[in-house]
């Protein structure tokens, strides 16, 4: 195989892998890991990916950029509409609880709770507190902890050893990037521990990302794919990204 096929294929297998390790790709293409280094700092010279440390991500996916929350409601406002209504028929029924992880996703599925059904939800975010403190049917637990004005979500130790007692039904959480290699991301690593947390105390776990979270990568890992149970995302997700989710055992919900 020529140079110039061997990274025409390995510009394909991290399109649709989302990450890929230099070790795995020597091995599938019978070179040396060196040869391997110098294709992905030719592909990242043409802009097709992005080196990170043992191998390389699509260009473009990685990035350390946090959004604001005003901001990511008015992102894909349609789509999330959608996951929200789609995650709706994924909740507890009467009696059972759910967490809500702070994001504008799991805003819109806020908007959707029945109040025909008693319901004890358990949320960080402030914004979706006070969205649901005079709701009929709910009771609601505020996670306490150090506010974080970028997103208005407690985080801290306090947080999570709140969430260290607590065995919840459903966690339906955000995240601002999914690969099937990696697992899912976040840019902040004290989002990241209460995230974890909130992972762990899920009986199932839920995670509600519009199609532009799939096969993007942030700075922290929060949790592996092997973690989560059901993603729900939208029309715009990646076909590849999602059959590589769904090989690897997680439940996709297209809203």
């Amino acid at each position: 195989m020529y140079a110039e096929e061997r990274q025409q294929a390995i510009a394909t297998l991290v399109v649709e892998q989302g990450r890929i390790a230099v070790t795995a790709v020597a091995e599938q293409f019978g070179v040396t890991t060196e040869t391997v280094r110098r294709d992905l700092a030719v592909l990242e010279r043409g802009g097709v990916l992005r080196r990170v440390h043992g191998g390389a991500v699509p260009s473009g996916a990685l990035t350390l950029m946090e959004t604001a929350l005003a901001e990511r409601h008015a992102t894909h406002a349609e789509a999330k509409r959608k996951i929200a209504a789609a995650a709706a028929d994924l909740l507890p029924g009467p009696g059972g609880s759910l967490l809500l992880d702070g994001g504008s996703t799991t805003a819109a599925l806020a908007e959707t709770l029945p109040t025909d059904r008693d319901l004890f939800v358990a949320t960080n975010s402030i914004p979706i507190a006070a969205r649901l403190a005079t709701a009929p049917g709910l009771t609601l637990h505020v996670l306490g902890g150090r506010v974080r004005g970028l997103t208005q979500c407690a985080v801290g130790e306090t947080p999570v050893r709140a969430l260290a007692d607590l065995r919840i039904d459903v966690a339906f959480l955000g995240a601002n990037g999914i690969t099937p290699g990696h697992g899912l991301t976040t840019p902040d690593e004290a989002e990241a521990s209460v995230k974890r947390a909130m992972v762990r105390a899920g009986q199932r776990v839920v995670v509600l990302a519009d199609g532009s979270k799939l096969g993007r990568e942030h700075l922290v890992r929060f949790a592996a794919v092997d973690d989560v149970d059901v993603v729900v995302t939208d029309s715009s997700a990646d076909e590849a990204v999602v059959g590589r989710l769904e090989d690897a055992g997680v439940e996709v919900v297209v809203a």
